[in-house]
């Protein structure tokens, strides 16, 4: 199931988008703005955002900075800002895509579908969704092959116990786990 968070501060913007989106198979996710969309981010599996710019508490343009910072997904800027300055600054902090509002709803699934197609079929998409490989800055375990390369480079010498703490503290990254956990 592929998931895609919605984020804008209009819930029936947000409705609409599901509408268009649950019948292509997509799972719908909602947030009304950029802190909720960093939260639901952290906790659940998502594939795609779609975020608003103008929203309360924090902005698109600040959560898409701070989504960047953790994140690859692919993020589709949804905004009724239509300059041209307005669509290359948000393609510069980290947008992949920039649709203006009004939007056509079939020109939407169109770059969303297309998004999509990048981001799982050309390997972008985060590696415990498509195989056994995980992957943090220079580390790379590939858990099919049991195998650990740092910046390229295999590691050779780890025991089955440090690998297994390794591969745990990966697919966990940015969480804290006292011993008796690990």
């Amino acid at each position: 199931m592929i998931n895609i968070l919605v984020c804008d501060d209009d819930k029936d913007i947000v409705d609409a988008i599901e509408i268009y989106l649950a019948p292509e198979g997509y799972h719908i996710l909602k947030a009304y703005d950029g802190i909720q969309a960093i939260e639901m981010m952290r906790s659940n599996d998502i594939q795609l955002l779609i975020m608003d710019v103008m929203m309360p508490r924090m902005d698109g343009i600040r959560a898409t900075l701070k989504i960047r910072e953790e994140s690859n997904i692919p993020i589709i800027i949804l905004s009724a800002k239509t300059e041209d300055t307005d669509k290359i600054f948000g393609l510069n902090v980290g947008a992949d895509d920039y649709v203006t509002k009004p939007f056509n709803s079939l020109e939407l699934v169109a770059r969303v579908k297309s998004q999509l197609r990048r981001y799982t079929k050309l390997g972008t998409m985060t590696p415990e969704t498509v195989s056994n490989v995980y992957r943090t800055g220079g580390l790379e375990i590939n858990d099919d092959m049991k195998q650990v390369t740092v910046d390229g480079r295999i590691v050779e010498k780890l025991t089955p116990i440090q690998y297994n703490i390794l591969l745990f503290l990966t697919k966990n990254k940015g969480r804290v786990f006292s011993i008796e956990q690990i």
